[in-house]
């Protein structure tokens, strides 16, 4: 049985143990979202050096950092750095997004380095496979190849895999009717519509959905259902392509429950900060409340190289609102290929947004940290400040390079330290009060 199956039927899974006692909730707490379809656990049945990742209501907010290859830079070395190094920082999961080189050897490499959870495109495998391997035009790819990349993946173990299972002709019409900016930048998308338009046949994976989940349930994997018509810019978002999208995805996501698969849903984008919250809103209600694993979202077109920053400010909103799951965004977006630095930058950025978010929920325990840090600030406990810091290493280096003692004050105030100031005031205050008694 799959993870939902056994949910449903009240049973508690090893895989859901597990997860709860990483999350540091009660196994039945994780039973139960599972069975109501707000909590998903991701683990391939075929992995063997996997942690389960459960995601969704009450829980921690999740990081996610897309890794992989380009025809312009193929090099696995540097990708598996970059995942220890995502890692290291905090991601919870990492999508490897390759399109360059031995795209089955880099995939396999990133599963068998990490025991995080693996996300995957099939359908750039696909693609990858056409042309290269069959010296065909990316439209030639048949439904058989398509499957045949999800199996693929499948059987290298990845966790969960995102299908635009949404992008349709009836989508399309509708985003050619509204009379979008930047039409469609989700890469799976533009395949799908292309691949559409040429051959005049209806999106496979909606076609043949049924199939999709068969494959799906036969590993237990988690089906991460893809906004191909996220907005690419803030004037194309919450338009009617990617509302008429969400709505499809929220009657697949019915039908893959109702087959025992579990489901997540993937959403927006470039956003403005008033319309985030509506977004979370919509999807919940649209989705019944099926995990939501967002891109950013990002508050503004106009900061390529702080596109890091932009993706915090809505990640941590979208978060706050119920977001579930944060996709990175490196200071690279829109501009190249990210480096190990932008990797790391990227994720400490959305693990801040996480983190700020559940704070914002009430979520149990999440504040901790945060009151440990005031203590450690108050006592000028720089030690304790590292230690508690989401990058020690930057912490430590910026203190150490400005030259103060150990135990002194930041050189922002230096003698006019307001802690010191306030601990010389309160000492003198508790001293006259007890001269005068």
């Amino acid at each position: 049985m799959t993870q939902l199956e056994s949910a449903r039927q009240g049973i508690i899974t090893e895989t859901m143990k597990e997860a709860a006692l990483t999350e540091g909730v009660e196994a039945e707490f994780i039973r139960a979202g599972i069975a109501a379809g707000t909590i998903v656990v991701c683990r391939n049945i075929k992995r063997k050096n996997g942690r389960p990742l459960a995601v969704g209501t009450g829980l921690r907010t999740k990081v996610n950092a897309n890794i992989g290859t380009s025809a312009d830079d193929m090099d696995i070395a540097t990708e598996l750095e970059k995942a220890r190094v995502a890692v290291k920082y905090g991601a919870d999961a990492l999508m490897d997004l390759s399109t360059g080189g031995p795209v089955d050897e880099i995939r396999r490499a990133i599963v068998a380095e990490t025991e995080v959870c693996i996300g995957s495109v099939p359908l750039y495998q696909a693609a990858v496979d056409t042309v290269r391997v069959k010296q065909k035009a990316m439209v030639d790819m048949t439904v058989e190849d398509i499957f045949e990349g999800i199996i693929k993946h499948a059987e290298d173990g990845v966790d969960f895999i995102t299908v635009h299972c949404g992008v349709t002709r009836a989508t399309v019409e509708r985003m050619k009717n509204e009379g979008r900016l930047m039409d469609v930048v989700s890469r799976g998308g533009s395949f799908t519509i292309e691949w559409m338009i040429h051959n005049r046949q209806e999106n496979p994976l909606y076609e043949h959905f049924d199939r999709l989940l068969e494959i799906t349930k036969r590993y237990d994997m988690v089906l991460s259902l893809g906004d191909g018509f996220r907005p690419g810019c803030l004037a194309d978002a919450t338009d009617r392509a990617q509302i008429f999208e969400l709505i499809l995805l929220g009657e697949l996501t019915q039908r893959a429950q109702d087959a025992g698969v579990q489901v997540m849903i993937e959403g927006p984008g470039h956003v403005p900060l008033n319309q985030i919250q509506t977004n979370i809103i919509l999807q919940k209600r649209l989705c019944h409340g099926a995990p939501f694993y967002v891109l950013g979202p990002l508050v503004t077109d106009i900061a390529p190289g702080y596109d890091h920053i932009t993706c915090a400010i809505g990640g941590a909103i979208a978060a706050a609102a119920g977001a579930d799951f944060l996709c990175y965004v490196t200071p690279s977006e829109h501009l190249r290929l990210p480096t190990v630095e932008d990797v790391r930058e990227g994720v400490i950025a959305s693990r801040i947004a996480a983190h700020a978010g559940d704070i914002a929920k009430g979520l149990k325990g999440a504040i901790d940290k945060d009151i440990a840090m005031a203590k450690c600030r108050k006592r000028l406990d720089w030690e304790g400040q590292f230690s508690l810091a989401m990058d020690p290493e930057k912490a430590r280096k910026l203190r150490a390079e400005s030259g103060v003692a150990d135990h002194g004050a930041c050189t922002m105030c230096g003698a006019f330290c307001a802690y010191k100031v306030m601990d010389g005031a309160m000492e003198k205050d508790k001293t006259d009060a007890a001269l005068n008694s």
